[in-house]
């Protein structure tokens, strides 16, 4: 009786194993504050944006190189429709740009500049198309957590003036607990999104560059078929071509 008196004391008295869990994502959404849906909008906006501008510069890239050699086989033939038809083919700005010059392949070197340089200018805002959205997103995020953050801090100081100084510390937590939520989803949103910005600038520059040089090249391709010397047909001189008739 004895011994188990003193092990069930003892059983009481010793603290029981506990571990951390961490809150599940929509308890820590709850107590992030109003601002912390607008920066999940946020979140959800820029994932879309750089899936479709992912996708899209995927379908705009093409091999420049093997694109040129192939359609100068069918220039030096003078296979002009050809030509047009594989670039129609080809869903690329680099493509439209090439095709634009094939179609006034008889203008002038400095036209068929012009040509090149205006088709060129007129896909930079397609390549540009939601980038400045996707910017507005990774300044917008940090500032929607720092409001957030503001929200919390005066929603603990009302709690605490409210009842004359005497709250309880778990009250009083849940505010700096909203500010601190809604500065990090900010903070989580934007250096992300800051990154797929820097990732996707790059890509319209590599594809505006491919531009350039596809449209230097073409330029040189065409006025090159152009300046062909034609093949010499051998023909009979006219005095000698009189005195066979006579002859004849």
């Amino acid at each position: 009786m004895k011994f188990g008196g003193k092990r069930g004391v003892g059983t009481l008295a010793s603290p029981l194993p506990s571990t951390y869990k961490p809150p599940p994502m929509l308890d820590l959404m709850q107590k992030g504050g109003p601002m912390i849906w607008l920066i999940l909008a946020c979140s959800v906006l820029a994932g879309a944006i750089f899936l479709e501008r992912i996708t899209y510069f995927h379908r705009a890239t093409l091999r420049v190189g093997e694109f040129l050699r192939g359609l100068a086989r069918l220039l030096e033939a003078q296979r002009f429709a050809d030509a047009l038809h594989e670039c129609a083919s080809v869903r690329a700005p680099v493509a439209r740009v090439i095709h634009a010059a094939i179609l006034r392949h008889d203008a002038p070197r400095t036209e068929l500049k012009d040509i090149v340089q205006e088709a060129g200018q007129l896909e930079v805002p397609r390549l540009e198309r939601r980038l400045s959205m996707l910017a507005a997103i990774v300044f917008t995020a940090p500032l929607l957590g720092l409001l957030g953050t503001v929200i919390g801090l005066i929603d603990a100081f009302s709690t605490l003036s409210s009842q004359a100084g005497y709250t309880s510390l778990t009250d009083l937590t849940l505010g700096i607990y909203q500010a601190l939520v809604s500065t990090a989803a900010g903070l989580v949103v934007a250096i992300p999104g800051a990154v797929c910005y820097a990732f996707l600038n790059s890509r319209v520059n590599s594809l505006v560059h491919d531009m350039e040089r596809a449209g230097i090249e073409i330029v040189n391709l065409l006025c090159d078929s152009r300046n062909k010397t034609p093949e010499i047909i051998d023909f009979i001189p006219a005095d000698a071509a009189s005195r066979r008739s006579k002859n004849d």
